[in-house]
């Protein structure tokens, strides 16, 4: 049974980011057609992300940036995990290992997928593909890494650090968020 028309759409944006907008009807629960609604989405390409664990320290490898979408609304710099964009041309896979070097100097060790999710599905059909990882040792340096004019500094956390920032409201990256509640449940010994 067909679910989805969609009438129109065009790309009102077509830059680094992208953002289309549609004119749908969806069929609704009861099975007659919505009205034509205007939807809007952001496109900027799939993503993955590392909870990347040191095995000779027992914390997490973080990354502090500065990120200017959250300066109107918080500090600017946040700590979260490694994470970057999906280039067309690799796998999930050779992202997050392209990443974790390029952002933490670690080569990583016993990668493994742990989930996929939408971050904001109202809005942007990005996905983020989320792995767990583990290095050892230390990094190359701790800071000024990244790629162009990244500005990268590689920090450590327990997880009980990272659960209380979590509750007192310091750790506000979703992706961040998603992996520390990954480890509690124990998602990634499996």
């Amino acid at each position: 049974m067909e679910r989805i028309r969609v009438l129109e759409r065009r790309w009102i944006l077509d830059d680094v980011f992208k953002v289309e907008e549609a004119i749908i009807e969806h069929r609704k629960h009861d099975g007659s057609w919505s009205s034509p609604l205007r939807q809007l989405c952001f496109e900027r390409g799939d993503s993955v992300a590392a909870a990347l664990v040191n095995r000779d320290s027992g914390r997490l490898v973080l990354v502090n940036q500065f990120r200017y979408p959250t300066l109107e609304k918080g500090p600017g710099w946040t700590e979260e995990i490694v994470a970057g964009g999906l280039r067309e041309d690799e796998t999930t896979e050779a992202c997050i290992v392209r990443e974790i070097s390029e952002e933490t100097g670690y080569e990583v060790e016993n990668l493994r997928p742990l989930a996929t999710f939408y971050t904001s599905p109202g809005g942007t059909s990005e996905r983020v593909f989320l792995y767990y990882g583990e290095v050892s040792g230390a990094p190359e340096a701790a800071a000024g890494l990244g790629v162009g004019d990244e500005d990268i500094k590689v920090i450590e956390m327990s997880q009980a650090e990272l659960w209380d920032a979590l509750l007192d409201g310091r750790l506000q990256d979703a992706k961040t968020i998603i992996a520390l509640l990954c480890l509690r449940l124990g998602l990634h010994a499996g």
